[in-house]
């Protein structure tokens, strides 16, 4: 077992669902990632937007300063397979799946009423049932994924 890679999910795990108290406790809204873009793309009230730019902002901030500040800093937090020093590496599959993955997965946060962070973190946190189910389903839908990818096709890592 990687007990650095433990830690680090571990730290990232307690980030995330400290920022989505802060939110519920500051502004009584759910940290639902997709909610909180699409609201920024589709509102138009400049006190609505500001908080979803800051909050989408904030997303993108580590990895392009990790990016920025290149190797040196990267020492010890190194999360890509066979590059160990490296923070952060090129898309396994290149930009064009990455880019079509992100569509579908926008496509599939508009068919669930939401997406991992808004059912999985907030919402089984309030005991939703809607959530639930949609989180379980989530899991359901990536371990057949991992399945089909690595042993049915045979690709992946």
């Amino acid at each position: 077992m990687d007990v650095t890679a433990t830690i680090h999910g571990l730290i990232g795990g307690v980030l995330i669902g400290l920022s989505a108290v802060w939110l519920m406790a500051t502004l009584g809204r759910i940290a639902g990632i997709s909610g909180i873009l699409s609201g920024l793309l589709t509102r138009s009230s400049p006190g609505d937007s500001a908080w979803r730019l800051t909050f989408f902002l904030g997303l993108i901030s580590g990895p392009l300063i990790l990016m920025l500040l290149g190797s040196g800093l990267g020492e010890g937090l190194g999360n890509v397979v066979n590059a160990p020093a490296k923070v952060i590496g090129e898309p396994a599959g290149g930009i064009g799946l990455m880019l079509l993955a992100g569509l579908l997965v926008g496509v599939g946060t508009g068919i669930g009423g939401g997406c991992t962070s808004g059912h999985g973190v907030c919402g089984m946190a309030r005991l939703s049932t809607r959530s639930i189910v949609a989180t379980v389903t989530f899991l359901l839908v990536a371990m057949l994924t991992v399945y089909v990818t690595r042993h049915a096709i045979g690709g992946g890592a």
